[in-house]
């Protein structure tokens, strides 16, 4: 891949207007674009024919990140009004092996399941009752969570940067790995959400396939212009 094929620009913009006008903005830039819980909440299903048919993309441009969470049958029966050929879907890992084998064995889509969301710090799990060793090392739990992932089936999982070497190692350098929550130092974003952060050149230098970079290509006055600065901090990190 091309360093700009590994670069995941989110659409996390309130309608299909605006989102088209970041289609065709960046659809020279990207590799990927990622269509999560605002915009499909807001526009529903149609909105991924509208942007097939109204912009430029194919499905295999498109990363459909739901992360369904529900009993499997029930999730299965919303994956299915899901258009074929979307490059990915999410589910949550915590669904455990059984709902994950069920998930896979009922779709031929591909899914990766997300580990622990980056915006989760290690205080939250043991206020959310996960072990001590977890609250203390979140890596243990992303691991742990990886690992039964793959044995499930799935193409991949969804962790921070700072998790995805330690992935790599312990489910093989064929295992997917998609990273948000990346920082690039230049990057300014107020009221910022994201904890366990990395730059796209930590990201790619520790081993992410494809890395999500939003708002820092989003709020920049030149989006195109931020897009280039990533692609070629992604460069870098492929160099090692």
């Amino acid at each position: 891949m091309e360093p700009k094929d590994r670069l995941i620009f989110p659409l996390d913009v309130p309608d299909r207007s605006m989102a088209l006008q970041y289609v065709h903005l960046l659809r020279e830039e990207v590799g990927l674009f990622k269509v999560g819980l605002e915009l499909f909440m807001a526009e529903g299903p149609q909105l991924l024919p509208f942007l097939m048919n109204t912009g430029p993309l194919s499905p295999a441009k498109i990363f459909l990140d739901l992360k369904l969470y529900d009993i499997p049958s029930t999730i299965l029966g919303a994956i299915h009004t899901i258009l074929p050929g979307v490059a990915w879907i999410t589910v949550p890992s915590d669904l455990g092996p059984t709902g994950l084998k069920k998930i896979i064995e009922g779709t031929a889509l591909k899914v990766l399941a997300v580990t622990v969301l980056t915006s989760t710090t290690g205080k939250d799990l043991e206020a959310l009752g996960y072990e001590r060793q977890y609250g203390k090392d979140p890596t243990k739990l992303v691991i742990a969570r990886a690992k039964l992932a793959r044995e499930a089936g799935c193409a991949g999982v969804v962790c921070s940067g700072k998790e995805v070497k330690a992935v790599k190692e312990k489910c093989g350098p064929d295992f997917l790995v998609v990273c948000p929550g990346i920082r690039p130092e230049w990057a300014a974003v107020p009221g910022d959400d994201q904890q366990r952060i990395v730059t796209p050149y930590e990201a790619i230098k520790n081993g992410a396939d494809y890395i999500v970079v939003g708002r820092p290509i989003r709020t920049a006055p030149d989006p195109v212009a931020a897009a280039r600065q990533v692609t070629a901090e992604i460069a870098a990190g492929m160099k090692g």
